[in-house]
């Protein structure tokens, strides 16, 4: 049977992989609208959007442009700048430093003999 012998400085991945943009901001959209009061129907109606697709936004399953990111949050009574600000300060909080999450995303390679 062969061994398996790994790259040499080939990285592990980290425990906690970095969170998605797509996940923070629909974590940051959610807070919002709950903060207000709102419901995701009014606040769907208000941006623009159906209640099912805002609903995937906030649960960061969707990617949404920049146009549909400003719609939104100008329904949460909150610009663009602002809500995006937040999502990038929530980045920032995280314990992974980027360099391991690159490196991890390489994936580690390995030879069998």
């Amino acid at each position: 049977m062969a061994d398996i012998v790994p790259f040499p400085g080939a990285l592990r991945r980290p425990a906690d992989p970095e969170p998605l943009w797509r996940e923070l901001l629909g974590e940051q959209l959610r807070r919002r609208r709950h903060d207000l009061g709102k419901t995701l129907v009014q606040t769907a109606e208000r941006a623009g959007v159906s209640p099912q697709y805002l609903s995937e936004v906030e649960r960061g399953r969707k990617e949404p442009s920049s146009e549909m990111i400003a719609a939104i949050a100008g329904a949460l009574d909150s610009s663009l700048l602002d809500l995006t600000s937040a999502v990038a300060a929530e980045l920032r909080s995280t314990n992974v430093p980027a360099s391991a999450a690159v490196s991890a995303s390489r994936g580690a390679f390995a030879l069998a003999a």
